[in-house]
């Protein structure tokens, strides 16, 4: 006897909610939806990619789909770094039909940006999406998520902005992501949310479906067009690195709170880093970067000023003004390059494990314990190492050779595979849990 006023007052106040979010008074909420999809929809992409991995131990391609959307009539398109990582082919399905290969121009994996270019035949044109701005998002504020959940090449959900500014500790410090609880499945990934003038407004990126709840979050537009730029520019971002950690005001998580009303705290410096070089300390209140204001009340503020940071060119000295222990004082510290966040990985046959490079930034416990080295990645079921080695065992040596590279591994494994005949075990010397502990691997049977 209930459901039926129940959902016609749900259907009226999502009408009455679209006409507030509306670009135009008295249309209907059916047509809203109808004029964003035709906006937006004809730009978004069914995306397959192949790509390679070693994380079981041996080099093995795998078939992954995803989202994205075209942003010019000559075949740019944005998706996620995660949907196209490693890939060794990308195909992509336009909503008209067509179906392209693609290549990618540039991507990032701290931003989780990917900017690629369909292969169009001369004269050949696409449609594209038109890039709103984010800043004008707030809770409440009514979005449509396009992409290709579930493995399905279209899809539309509707909803509204659960929250405009919405900290995520551990996923990517430069991203202060956009939440809504349109529904965001698996392979909605790279997709736009767009507002209702069919304007993206943020990348879809993250999903998280519950029994209970459904959020969803995009990375703002605003910011990823800046990212954008330099993939198109460069290839890569060239963040810049200077080893800071930062802490708000008013640190509700750690329950701290700073008697200041403006900047910013040090909580720390990396080993190695220029910060800690130039001899920035924990406690430290940063208030200028180069002479602008620098302010980070609540974690929510984190992001922005991460950004600023690592958008700095690396080759020039930046300015610190800090006040420390109450008395104001300069620091100068020289930024360097970031590099890869992410190191290189490689399988080695009949020892039937994958190794891979140290890397500061994805590695940070191995890191401490040895700064350039490789470690085991992935370890073959059944195979000649599983019984042995375990994963993120730090490779020292190999047969008394020391292991300080991929290449230096490698070179001990060629050696080992040309000598089989004569000899089939290999004595390998491994850091576990920061103990040295040596194994030997009986690589005589092949298990291909």
């Amino acid at each position: 006897m209930h459901v039926k006023p129940l959902v016609v007052f749900w259907g009226a106040a999502l009408a009455a909610l679209a006409l507030r979010a509306a670009p135009y008074e008295g249309a209907d909420f059916r047509e809203i939806i109808a004029t964003a999809k035709r906006q937006a929809q004809p730009a978004v992409l069914y995306v397959t990619c192949i790509t390679e991995s070693t994380e079981r131990g041996k080099l093995a391609s795998k078939s992954v789909s995803g989202s994205a959307f075209t942003i010019s009539a000559d075949g740019e398109f944005v998706t996620n770094w995660h949907v196209v990582d490693k890939a060794t082919s990308i195909r992509c399905l336009i909503s008209d039909g067509r179906h392209f290969e693609a290549d990618c121009i540039g991507a990032d994996k701290s931003m989780d940006i990917a900017l690629c270019k369909l292969r169009l035949k001369p004269g050949e044109t696409v449609p594209f999406a038109a890039f709103g701005s984010s800043a004008e998002v707030e809770e409440g504020s009514f979005v449509i998520a396009l992409g290709a959940p579930w493995g399905l090449n279209r899809s539309l959900t509707f909803g509204t902005v659960s929250c405009a500014k919405r900290y995520i500790d551990g996923h990517s410090e430069y991203v202060l992501w956009i939440q809504t609880d349109a529904s965001i499945g698996p392979g909605n990934s790279g997709g736009p949310l767009v507002n209702t003038a069919g304007e993206v407004i943020g990348i879809n990126a993250l999903g998280t479906m519950l029994g209970t709840a459904n959020f969803g979050f995009a990375i703002p537009a605003d910011d990823a067009r800046v990212i954008l730029e330099r993939l198109r520019a460069n290839g890569k971002v060239n963040w810049s690195w200077s080893g800071i950690r930062l802490q708000p005001l008013h640190d509700f998580q750690r329950d701290m709170y700073f008697d200041a009303t403006n900047g910013v705290i040090v909580a720390g410096t990396d080993p190695d880093s220029p910060a800690r070089a130039a001899g920035l300390l924990p406690s430290d209140r940063i208030v200028r970067l180069n002479g602008a204001p620098v302010t980070v009340l609540t974690d929510e503020d984190l992001p922005a000023v991460r950004r600023q940071f690592g958008l700095l060119p690396d080759a020039d000295p930046i300015t610190l003004e800090i006040v420390r222990a109450g008395a104001p004082a300069t620091v100068v510290i020289a930024p360097r390059a970031k590099g890869a966040v992410e190191g290189e990985e490689r399988e080695f046959p009949r020892w039937d494990f994958s190794a891979k490079a140290i890397n500061q930034f994805e590695n940070p416990d191995l890191f401490l314990r040895r700064q350039q080295g490789v470690f085991v990645f992935g370890l073959k079921r059944n195979g000649n190492a599983s019984s042995q080695l375990e994963r993120d065992d730090i490779v020292l040596a190999v047969d008394g050779a020391p292991i300080a590279t991929l290449d230096d591994l490698s070179a001990e494994h060629k050696r080992a595979l040309e000598n089989i005949q004569t000899k089939h075990k290999a004595l390998l010397t491994v850091l576990r849990n920061g103990r040295p502990r040596h194994v030997v691997i009986d690589f005589f049977k092949d298990n291909e």
